[in-house]
């Protein structure tokens, strides 16, 4: 019969070794506690107002219409916010800001808004904005609308391979079967269809060919839509990596499928579309896309009113 203090000594280590194996380490900038606050002055033409806009990063306030230099911030983090300058006429849009957090802290909150653009008095432009927080960055300033994806650049570099995603979050969401779609511009038409928050972190595998063009597999994926109200903070709530092919997996959703509109700026400096052309869970990452966002459609198609409040992103090893 084992010895009675080898048997402790043995449940000691093993316990030791569970523990050592499971770390959490925060994403920079994850807990929502520092903030970059820009002043920026609009066109006369749309009426002249100052707006700020929110970025998380080292605490600072920039007063002056530039475009924020995201690769600079030391920061992972960019977001919908934006500075936006079209044919010589200066906006800024905000659908991301922080927030005070009920039992202390700050949080970030992104909301689903129609935003309206008026010239001389008219509401001539309407836009359903979903409020995103995502690591990458915004590539300022926007100069069209006709593409909103190529205006992202998605993920960071990133070569490990986390357990989970973990965050704190809470959510409001209209259970109405109703959108409002403001698609190629127009007045503002409803469909049909359900628009609620969702959160997911992509690790991919990225290279790119002789001629600049950026090619992606998925390594990990963690997906989750949030369908309904959450009016209570839900701390610590963790969504597990899958690793490989996993549509053929219970856990697999089409919202999961892979992705074909993302773009990312190549080693000559253009910004370039790639396109995710399968799965290996085998690859060693090269890049790492968290996103939280208000809505779940494409751009321009949302509910206005849904939102999504994220705090405390944290990565499971």
């Amino acid at each position: 019969m084992m010895n009675r203090k080898v048997y402790i000594l043995l449940a000691l280590v093993a316990c030791v070794s569970m523990a050592s194996a499971q770390t959490i380490e925060p994403v920079p900038y994850g807990d929502m506690e520092q903030w970059v606050v820009r002043i920026i002055k609009e066109s006369g033409i749309i009426g002249g107002n100052t707006r700020e806009l929110y970025c998380l990063g080292k605490t600072d306030t920039i007063r002056r219409n530039a475009a924020y230099d995201y690769a600079k911030s030391g920061c992972p983090w960019s977001s919908s916010n934006a500075y936006a300058k079209v044919v010589g006429v200066e906006k800024g849009a905000c659908t991301m800001r922080p927030e005070k957090r009920e039992d202390g802290g700050t949080c970030c909150r992104l909301d689903v808004e129609l935003q309206s653009v008026k010239a001389l008095g008219i509401v001539n432009v309407s836009v359903i904005a979903g409020g995103s927080l995502f690591t990458g960055r915004t590539l300022e300033p926007i100069k069209s609308t006709d593409n909103p994806n190529s205006n992202i650049e998605c993920g960071v570099p990133f070569t490990r391979r986390p357990k989970a995603l973990i965050f704190d979050y809470k959510c409001k969401v209209s259970p109405e079967q109703t959108m409002t779609s403001t698609v190629g511009g127009g007045k503002p038409k409803t469909i049909q269809g359900h628009d609620c928050p969702k959160a997911f972190i992509l690790l991919q595998y990225r290279w790119e060919d002789a001629d600049g063009n950026v090619h992606a597999l998925r390594v990990g994926t963690a997906m989750e839509l949030f369908e309904t109200t959450v009016s209570s903070w839900q701390n610590g709530h963790r969504m597990e990596v899958h690793y490989g092919d996993i549509t053929k997996d219970p856990y697999y959703k089409p919202y999961m499928a892979l992705k074909t509109t993302e773009h990312m700026v190549n080693s000559k400096g253009k910004v370039v579309n790639f396109i995710e052309e399968g799965w290996d869970g085998t690859k060693t990452p090269t890049h790492m896309f968290i996103n939280f966002s208000a809505g779940s459609q494409e751009a321009f198609i949302g509910r206005e009113g849904n939102t999504l409040w994220v705090d405390n992103v944290k990565l499971e090893y």
